[in-house]
């Protein structure tokens, strides 16, 4: 069993909240992470139906069962009973009574922060990072294995073949799930959205030019993904906003929380295909801004991390906001150093003057090096870059 770099801050706020609730993509570990995180707390999953039938039809009395608090497991099966759980948790200053777990935002969020704002501490757990990979001794092999595999824990902890286990996911539960909710009918054009959105990876999001592809209008395009992002399967990187006398591009990126699950919607079938695709360096970027998100999001914090770009195509691929300094962070795919990958960072760093802190670029080789005063990255240590620190930015409702 993989233990995971949350699971401290998942116990801290335990002490400090009245309760705490952990979001996340279905099959992340949220679960494991609760019940491994307080092995003697009572657990209670709303995903039986003889459990969830009770707390909807009468849950005063479902609550009742549990006076010391219980791990309440797939909450968003029952959103209603977040305004219940209120009266319970003002009744008492005991904090860690509620581990709150959901895979979907839609609905469960909703109520989460009009019933108990203020009253709980809020995690996001993704997959799995590559630090928990390999202090679980599945470091994989190469940049295309990484990519290829994605991060998914079941294909790790219960052995299940990669390929086998993305395409059941994305069959039960994406389309499954996502469809549902949106009463999608035509599941082929769903399909071909999601096949759009996964080779639009690390581009700048155009809904319009997407909606044409797939023959749907820009306002379903924007519902669909709306979707996706509250069931964590996509995101959008917004543009940072400071200018430097430049005018800037304002529309977000398009990325995937996890490049396992984009390779298999671009029909990538076998790792050794990442070589040569042309769409390689795009989910190498994908990877890295996941990396990055991940050592934020696994200390507490919420994600600080934006792009820059400008009307003439001058581009940083990551900025990190550190509280009014810049961190910049330039991504390449290749092993082999360029003097041409220096280019847009060094600009940049010439704009930004006093904003910008340390630069980095993270690339597809091995060795750690300095090219005048940025810092080169091997992809394995890409985590490393960002080194905040928890405290007033933790995430609270």
């Amino acid at each position: 069993m993989i233990t995971r770099d949350i699971a401290p801050v998942l116990e801290e706020y335990a002490a400090q909240f009245k309760a705490v609730v952990i979001t996340g993509p279905r099959q992340s570990g949220k679960t494991t992470l609760a019940r491994m995180t307080f092995p003697d707390r009572e657990y209670v999953s709303l995903e039986d139906p003889d459990v969830r039938l009770l707390a909807s039809e009468d849950p005063r009395r479902f609550l009742a069962q549990y006076p010391d608090g219980c791990i309440l497991d797939e909450a968003q099966r029952v959103p209603d009973l977040f305004s219940y759980l209120q009266g319970i948790l003002d009744a008492s200053k005991r904090p860690g009574r509620f581990i709150i777990t959901g895979s979907q935002q839609l609905g469960m969020m909703q109520e989460v922060t009009q019933s108990l704002a203020g009253r709980v501490g809020l995690l996001s757990l993704l997959p799995f990072s590559l630090h928990e990979l390999e202090a679980g001794g599945y470091e994989p092999d190469t940049v295309e294995s990484a990519l290829y595999s994605g991060c998914y824990p079941p294909p790790y902890d219960q052995q299940i073949r990669v390929e086998a286990w993305v395409k059941s996911y994305i069959a039960t539960y994406i389309e499954r799930d996502v469809r549902q909710v949106l009463h999608v009918r035509e599941a082929e054009r769903f399909q071909r959205f999601m096949g759009l959105c996964a080779g639009n990876i690390g581009q700048l999001f155009n809904a319009t030019r997407i909606g044409d592809d797939c023959g749907v209008n820009h306002g379903t395009v924007r519902n669909w993904l709306s979707v996706l992002q509250s069931s964590y399967i996509a995101f959008l990187l917004q543009p940072h906003h400071r200018n430097y006398r430049k005018r800037l591009v304002k529309t977000p990126k398009l990325f995937f929380w996890d490049t396992g699950i984009a390779a298999r919607l671009l029909g990538i079938e076998k790792a050794e295909q990442l070589v040569t695709h042309p769409l390689r360096g795009a989910l190498f970027e994908n990877w890295v801004v996941v990396e990055l998100c991940k050592a934020r999001m696994n200390k507490g914090l919420s994600s600080n991390l934006f792009f820059w770009r400008n009307n003439t195509g001058l581009e940083v691929d990551v900025l990190a906001d550190t509280g009014g300094r810049l961190l910049p962070v330039e991504i390449k795919s290749g092993a082999t150093v360029s003097t041409d990958w220096f280019k847009s960072i060094e600009r940049w760093l010439d704009l930004a003057g006093e904003d910008a802190r340390e630069a980095f670029l993270i690339y597809g080789g091995n060795r750690r090096f300095k090219h005048s005063n940025i810092n080169g990255v091997p992809w394995r240590q890409a985590a490393t870059v960002i080194t905040a620190q928890r405290g007033s930015e933790s995430r609270n409702l």
